[in-house]
């Protein structure tokens, strides 16, 4: 079964006089209705763009077109028919949306109305927002009105003065509502009713989004991707408070090993530290969190995807092409961003609305809490000076005696934890619960954002810290300077491409292939020592290890060349410097 409903053009003229003979079958047999129309007057309905045609498996099944009347402040949605033989299968209100939806296109500041004596009709408009009016609510134009002389009911209407007949009359008025040009900015081709898939964390934002959204009339359906950070309980509060505040559904979809398989394993092969700093914590997780988003978008077939972001964050960007790129189809929508709401606005709105059980105004940070990191935002990220307090980071320093740790690499990845073997997964959960007891990995990053501006964030993520030096120190013993020098600029590359977005360029899947195979001899165990607030890496032991050569050792002995080799290699590598200078003595 395929149904397929689209703007019709003069192409389907050939149909007009079949439609015509639909509509009149179908008034004869209801008794009512307008019986006639002109198959002229539907071809140039059809021509000109202002009808919609609808075909079930290839074959004609309906239509419905508009017109305009009193200088386009009316616009009439009519002539809506569904073959006998298609009947009761959604098309009535598929082709009544979507001539709801052209009539809104092309005339965004007309009021719709139609007349109807069906009640799925009259339903169908109710849920698109319509109202029943007086007849005297509707175009006085006498062109509208003549075309209720072939309607058996004809006489009904004379007689009570065009006040009122069989039919109902139902109008939608576009500045009914307060503020409606603002706020219909980014749904202008959404209608009351359609699914929306909102991501949702269960924060202010987010839940300002549902609110927001579900009052508009919309179907929300919320999903949190979890990237890790969350506990069972968590993930289930987020849950509790997005069907309490009135989400059709709430999914969680689990993305932890896929964000490793994918991202965070090239963020340690590559040593990736943005600005020498941060190890890309949120902004990593935010591109794949976007991609399942989008994939889920597809999976429930929602109309739109709207997310919680500002205007002047790189979540926002990250969130929009991932979209754009995976969904393209559908309407992506970020109410914050678009409205301009502040924290205070956000906050009256959903006490306005009955949201008040959570106090909002009390959180002085907002935190953003994932496998490979948490990044905290509050007053002092705001400023460059202020420092940001010991009492913002969540967790608190609790050991101070020094604890030796032991991190075993395979091929690049983690493998074991104080010669316990893992899955690389389990492996940072547990150097995060160690390490973090002695406050390791805080920081503050500076760094440019996706929209020029400079942004200031703290942050804290001991796992990735240690792991990206530990992993580091590994390859300064195993790499050769060539390898590790062209590691470092592609790992610097494929930091600053994942943070602005830029993830799904196939480069990327180049780079990954580079960080690849520079891992095939990175196998070996690296000692550390941790203290509060910091580390010492101690050294490493491999069988690749290139200080294991016995060609020599630094600064001691050599059994690889004489003092006459190094006597004739420093003489050539000098050429072209003693020509320089040479010709520089000359000049002189």
């Amino acid at each position: 079964m395929k149904i397929k409903v689209r703007v019709s053009h003069d192409q389907d003229t050939k149909y007009a006089s079949l439609i015509c003979q639909k509509i009149q079958e179908s008034a004869k047999i209801r008794g009512t209705g307008i019986a006639k129309k002109d198959p002229e007057y539907i071809k140039s309905k059809m021509i000109s763009g202002n009808a919609v045609i609808a075909f079930f498996d290839g074959k004609l099944a309906g239509f419905s077109y508009l017109d305009i009347y009193q200088n386009k402040e009316f616009v009439v949605n009519s002539g809506l028919i569904v073959f006998p033989e298609f009947r009761k299968q959604g098309l009535a209100k598929i082709i009544k949306i979507e001539i709801f939806k052209l009539s809104r296109k092309k005339y965004p500041n007309s009021k719709i109305f139609s007349i109807t004596t069906s009640h799925p009709v009259i339903r169908i408009n109710t849920e698109l927002g319509f109202k029943p009016v007086a007849f005297s609510e509707l175009t006085q134009s006498e062109d509208f009105w003549k075309g209720c002389q072939s309607c058996a009911n004809f006489d009904i209407l004379t007689r009570n003065k065009r006040k009122m007949c069989l039919c109902t009359g139902l109008l939608y008025n576009p500045y009914e509502k307060e503020n409606i040009s603002k706020k219909q900015k980014n749904i202008d081709y959404l209608i009351p009713g359609d699914k929306i898939v909102l991501a949702y964390s269960g924060g202010l934002d987010t839940s300002y989004c549902l609110k927001y959204l579900l009052q508009e009339g919309y179907e929300i359906h919320t999903v949190i991707i979890n990237t890790g950070g969350f506990k069972e309980e968590e993930l289930k509060k987020i849950q509790e408070r997005a069907l309490n505040i009135g989400a059709i559904s709430h999914r969680t979809i689990d993305a932890i090993e896929e964000y490793y398989q994918n991202c965070i394993k090239y963020l340690i092969f590559g040593n990736i530290l943005k600005n020498n700093t941060y190890p890309l914590s949120v902004s990593s997780e935010r591109i794949f969190q976007a991609i399942k988003i989008a994939q889920y978008a597809t999976n429930i077939k929602a109309k739109a995807i709207a997310h919680g972001s500002t205007g002047a964050g790189n979540d926002q960007i990250r969130f929009d092409i991932a979209f754009q790129i995976i969904c393209p189809e559908k309407i992506t929508l970020s109410p914050i961003r678009d409205l301009k709401i502040s924290r205070k606005e956000e906050i009256e709105y959903l006490r306005n609305s009955g949201v008040y059980n959570i106090c909002w105004d009390q959180a002085k940070y907002s935190i953003n809490k994932g496998i490979w990191g948490t990044s905290i935002g509050g007053k002092e990220t705001l400023t460059s000076s202020n420092d940001f307090p010991d009492e913002a980071y969540p967790t608190k320093l609790r050991r101070k005696k020094s604890e030796n740790l032991e991190l075993e690499f395979e091929k690049g990845e983690l493998v074991s934890v104080n010669r316990e073997k893992g899955k690389a997964i389990k492996n940072i959960i547990k150097i995060e619960k160690i390490a973090s007891e002695f406050a390791i990995g805080r920081g503050i990053h500076i760094g440019d954002t996706i929209l020029g501006i400079k942004g200031r964030v703290a942050f804290e993520a001991s796992a990735a810290i240690i792991i990206i030096k530990a992993h580091h120190l590994l390859e300064k013993h195993i790499l050769t300077k060539w390898q590790l020098y062209w590691k470092e600029q592609l790992s610097n590359w494929y930091g600053m491409l994942l943070h602005e977005a830029q993830y799904l360029d196939p480069v990327m899947r180049d780079i990954e292939m580079f960080l690849s195979s520079t891992q095939e001899r990175l196998t070996g165990t690296v000692h550390i020592i941790l203290y509060p607030y910091r580390f010492h890496l101690v050294g490493i032991k491999s069988k690749f290890d290139l200080m294991d050569s016995n060609m020599a050792q630094y600064g001691e002995i050599n059994h690889a060349w004489t003092a006459e080799d190094v006597k004739g290699f420093t003489k050539i590598l000098s050429n072209q410097m003693k020509m320089y200078h040479n010709l520089n003595k000359k000049e002189e």
